[in-house]
């Protein structure tokens, strides 16, 4: 079952580097909902926030083909660190580190997506789909905060 995951993070990955909008939301379960942390070093979701609320297939491609319109890819290495299964076999969860490259056409801006992040997925009949992912954080720059003090 390992592989079946790699195989959904590998077809995730495909989609980032070909900009094929309908490969990308093939991974997404119907169910999913974004939050997404303001940076890398907003490790406390008191600073996240919904970039997209449940999947809706219509919505979501066109925000995604809006960046690959807007924006050109100048590389995206991800490295799974890891994949651990749920004992009854229907839930799964990987931990990816990725370093994706975005630069705006217009603006020449660059966005980065650098840091680790954490993909949970469900079996949904036979075939599995990405129900969360956590946003990418630089775990390396973590301080822990202690609240009450």
């Amino acid at each position: 079952m390992k592989s079946a995951i790699q195989e959904i993070i590998d077809r995730e990955t495909l989609a980032w580097n070909t900009q094929n909008v309908d490969l990308l939301i093939s991974v997404f379960h119907p169910d999913m909902v974004w939050p997404w942390p303001k940076d890398s070093s907003a490790h406390d979701p008191m600073d996240w926030i919904i970039v997209q609320g449940r999947f809706d297939r219509k919505r979501w491609a066109s925000g995604w083909q809006e960046l690959f319109d807007s924006h050109a890819l100048i590389h995206n290495e991800r490295v799974t660190k890891k994949v651990d299964l749920s004992r009854e076999g229907d839930g799964a969860f990987a931990v990816v580190d990725i370093n994706t490259l975005w630069k705006n056409h217009k603006t020449g801006e660059q966005m980065n997506w650098l840091g680790r992040t954490g993909k949970t997925y469900t079996k949904v009949s036979d075939e599995w789909k990405m129900i969360h992912q956590l946003g990418v954080l630089d775990y390396a720059r973590a301080k822990p905060k202690v609240h009450g003090t």
